[in-house]
This record gives C-alpha cells, sequence and structure tokens, in this order.
C-alpha cells in the first residue's frame, strides 16, 4: 500500500455529444489550468478515434485507477468500460445508451469505493437512456439511486449552480413554472437549506454559511397583494433556519439579489424555481458555471451545459466549463479531506 493521489472519476457521458471532446481538450490544458488527475471512463479506443479526428496531440492509455495519478502527465488515462461504440460524433446510436449507464455507474463505484476522490460527470441525452431502461427524471436522481445501492443513506440531492461570483440553488428544479407555487413547501426549503449549509461547510470550507433566500413573487408579495406565499411559505422557513443557528435571511426580492453588492452578502442563494436560479448565474459566468450535486455521500460535478449535437465531432467545443467542474471536483476532494489516500 502506497499513498497516492486519488483522481477524479470522469464518465465519458453520451459519446456522441460534446464530452468526449472537451475531456481530451481538458487533458491538453492540464499544465495551464492546473488541472489535477482524472480518470476517465468510457471507452479507450473511441477517444482515441476523436483525437486524431480531431488533429488533438491526446495520447490515450488505458490503466485502472491506482495508475492514474502516474499516467496523467503523459496520457489520457481510461479505466475501459463497457464494449466497442456504434455511434458518432453528433450521431448518437440507440445500442450506446446502456454504455453510458455504465460510464456513470463505474464512475460512482469508483468515488464509492475510494479509489476516486470525486466524480465529474460528462453531459447526457436523457432521451436516448430510456431506450435502455432509464426511469429517472434526470442525472442526479440515477447518482442517488447508484450511492443507495454502494450501501449509502437514502440521498436527497440538491441541484447547486457555481460560478465563480455567485452559487445558486433552485428548491424547485424541473417542472412547469405553473405548477412551482403548490410544489413550494416549508418543509422542502428548511430541507434544501440544511443540505446547503451543511455541504458548503464540509465541501466548500466555508466556516458559516449565509444563506440568502428568494421571494417568490415580486416584491416579496407586497404584503399579500401579489401572492401570500412569500409570508406564509417562505418567512416561517427563513424562521426555522434561523432557529436551527443556520444564517438565512429573506425573501429576498429576486430582482435585488444578484447584483455585484448585493452577492457580497452572501454565500449561495437559494431560489424559488428553477429560472430565477439558472439565470442570473449563467449569465454571470456561462462558460465557467457548473453544476454541483448537493446531498451525496460523494462529491459530484458537471459542465452547466448539454450533449451540443450540432457541433460535436467538429472541434468547436469549449472546455471551460468542464475544466471548471474538474477543478471544482479536486477542491472539493482537498476541503473533505479526500484527495488522497492508499491505492493498492
Amino acid at each position: 500500500m502506497s499513498s497516492v493521489p486519488l483522481p477524479v472519476a470522469v464518465s465519458l457521458g453520451e459519446p456522441a455529444g460534446i464530452g468526449p471532446e472537451i475531456i481530451l481538450k481538458a487533458w491538453l490544458k492540464r499544465r495551464d489550468a492546473d488541472v489535477q488527475p482524472f480518470l476517465v471512463a468510457g471507452d479507450t479506443a473511441y477517444l482515441e478515434q476523436l483525437a486524431g479526428r480531431l488533429a488533438l496531440n491526446v495520447p490515450v492509455r488505458r490503466c485502472e485507477a491506482g495508475e492514474a495519478a502516474e499516467v496523467f502527465g503523459e496520457a489520457l488515462p481510461v479505466f475501459q468500460t463497457g464494449a466497442a461504440l456504434k455511434g458518432a460524433p453528433g450521431n448518437p446510436h440507440i445500442e450506446d445508451a446502456a454504455h453510458v449507464m455504465a460510464y456513470i455507474r463505474t464512475g460512482v463505484d469508483l468515488v464509492m469505493t475510494g479509489r476516486a476522490s470525486a466524480l465529474t460527470t460528462a453531459p447526457i441525452n436523457k432521451l436516448a437512456l430510456y431506450s435502455a431502461g432509464f426511469k429517472h427524471p434526470g442525472h442526479t436522481e440515477y447518482l442517488g439511486e447508484l450511492a443507495e445501492a454502494h450501501g449509502g443513506e437514502k440521498a436527497q440531492p440538491v441541484m447547486m449552480l457555481a460560478g465563480p461570483q455567485l452559487r445558486t440553488v433552485p428548491v424547485t428544479v424541473h417542472i412547469a413554472l405553473s405548477q412551482v407555487p403548490a410544489a413550494l413547501t416549508t418543509e422542502g426549503i428548511v430541507e434544501t437549506c440544511r443540505i446547503v449549509a451543511r455541504d458548503l461547510k464540509a465541501r466548500f470550507a466555508i466556516a458559516n454559511p449565509r444563506l440568502a433566500i428568494s421571494a417568490l413573487n415580486p416584491h416579496a408579495g407586497e404584503g399579500g397583494a401579489m401572492g401570500s406565499e412569500d409570508d406564509e411559505i417562505i418567512r416561517p422557513a427563513i424562521e426555522a433556519l434561523q432557529d436551527e443557528g443556520i444564517e438565512a435571511f429573506g425573501p429576498v426580492p429576486a430582482d435585488t439579489m444578484f447584483h455585484a453588492a448585493a452577492r457580497k452578502g452572501y454565500d449561495a442563494a437559494i431560489c424559488m424555481y428553477h429560472d430565477q436560479a439558472l439565470i442570473p448565474v449563467k449569465t454571470i459566468g456561462f462558460d465557467d458555471t457548473i453544476n454541483v450535486t448537493l446531498g451525496l455521500p460523494f462529491i459530484r460535478t458537471s459542465p452547466d451545459h448539454g450533449t451540443a449535437f450540432d457541433i460535436a465531432g467538429t472541434g468547436k467545443a469549449n472546455p471551460a466549463s468542464m475544466i471548471a467542474a474538474l477543478k471544482m471536483a479536486a477542491e472539493m476532494a482537498a476541503n473533505a479531506g479526500r484527495k488522497t489516500g492508499d491505492v493498492a
């Protein structure tokens, strides 16, 4: 047994999307961008072929987790997963969906068994995965199920969008705007904030996280003139959080909480619905904003964009969000004390 750096595990994602390309480009920028070692759960041959197609000077080497740190300086380390792929950049193949699920499972296995420090996931195409028996609303819910299958407690994943200047968390996520008021509960807001506060301490090294809680309605409801949810649902949640010793305040009208001076007053903004959280963080830092999943028994980050089939294989994909996701995964792992360990 020897102490060696643990790599970040990277699941290849949808091979026909831009995930494989931005992984290759992230390796190329490993020195300039100070990217720590990572290990790809995916198909070695596919990555080799894509590197050749895009004229990217990326040697690809199949290896085990314990070899990744040593290999990383000279080649992209790949933990071979699944059989040969049938799709091509921009042209997904239905039979590859099972391999995509295998990449995710392998990534979770690597981190849950202590062979990787964290997990970064490349974008997937959920529509394609449904044909392979994928039964989850999204990537995050699948990760929660896999964590439980490894003996972890029941996970309650929370999505955080994180950029250099802003972190936001939506309480409700992929539902219609018309359904948001009925979906909001005091208990749901409190539980989301507990998870955010806990993980900001454990994984972001923030000793006393400050949470700004957004209002749902304009002007925080204007005393009930524009909706009662802020007074009846959100305020009681804030009071409960304060009683628990969590530094939460609000409800803050969303139109006044994201300018530069306001952002200095909190560590994360807790928003009531998807676009309320994603519009400001993407506007402020579109290329370097990433997705962080809180509430899991392991660290997970991902680029905050999709598969981009329209530019896959063209060489146009920007690796900035993938690089940011890899760097934050390694930083979070260091904060959690899991960056190094004993590997056989």
